[in-house]
């Protein structure tokens, strides 16, 4: 019987890095996965530091890791919605922007068409079949 294949998003931190372990103690076919989302050198992000942890922590468990940037789709769908948004008197939210884009949106189509099974993160978890995900480009997976 061949194991259901997961790719969670690392950040190199201790949710996501537990949320491996476990995927991969119960059985899984686990690939770690860091999101670049961030690259403006007027503006820097700790990524890189963020990075070599994720692969840390990859490397110990045994799993392959892979690097995938989203940093277009994040300055489109998560800063430039912030920016309009304040320009309009409005206090957003990034975080929601970024996980319907990004996470739920970006991040799970790329899985999906490269072959995974589910997707995980360490903080949000939601069992769906791929069959109920309808449009994972635009649509965020929502909670029943």
């Amino acid at each position: 019987m061949q194991k259901a294949k997961v790719f969670i998003g690392m950040s190199g931190g201790v949710d996501s890095s537990v949320a491996c372990a476990l995927l991969k103690k119960e059985g899984y076919e686990v690939t770690g996965v860091f999101m670049k989302n961030w690259a403006d050198p007027k503006y820097p992000c700790p990524w890189e530091q963020d990075r070599r942890d994720a692969m840390r922590v990859a490397a110990i468990l045994d799993i392959p890791f892979e690097t995938w940037d989203f940093s277009k789709e994040y300055r489109e769908s998560v800063v430039e919605h912030m920016i309009r948004e304040y320009a309009a008197g409005k206090t957003p939210n990034p975080d929601v922007m970024c996980n319907s884009r990004i996470k739920f949106g970006a991040f799970l189509q790329c899985a999906l068409e490269a072959g995974a099974d589910f997707i995980a993160t360490g903080h949000y978890v939601r069992l769906m079949r791929k069959s109920e995900i309808r449009n994972p480009k635009s649509e965020m997976v929502r909670q029943r």
